[in-house]
């Protein structure tokens, strides 16, 4: 590692640091910059820095095909059955869903997008 990507993960760090400290505070990006003696270019500057290296950090991850990524916490991977080309596969007559210990069954007749909504509105935050 030369001596110029050890200076750039330097003030990367040094940055995420004082973006972190700025969100804990719970001031404004201008009140903060402005306390700390710094320009609010600059702190957006290294901000979108940040997420350019979160960026590529994740587009570089090589993940196995069958491995999830990114999926929000209390989520759970449901496989439906692929469409039926023969008559000998059916569709199950009931589907169960459960999200933070709540569980939901319906039968397969059921509308998909209330369901879909019924389930955004379990997930929300309080």
């Amino acid at each position: 590692m030369n001596t110029r990507m050890i200076a750039e993960k330097y003030r990367l760090s040094y940055w995420a640091k004082i973006i972190s400290d700025r969100k804990e505070s719970g001031l404004s990006i201008k009140a903060f910059c402005e306390n700390a003696g710094f320009h609010t270019n600059s702190y957006y500057y290294w901000q979108r820095k940040l997420r350019e290296a979160a960026c590529s950090q994740l587009t570089g991850m090589q993940l196995e095909p069958t491995e999830t990524f990114l999926i929000p916490q209390g989520f759970t991977e449901v496989k439906l059955p692929e469409p039926a080309t023969q008559p000998e596969i059916a569709c199950p007559s009931q589907l169960s869903v459960e999200v933070y210990g709540i569980q939901i069954t319906t039968d397969s007749t059921y509308p998909v997008n209330k369901l879909a909504a019924l389930l955004r509105e379990l997930v929300q935050p309080c």
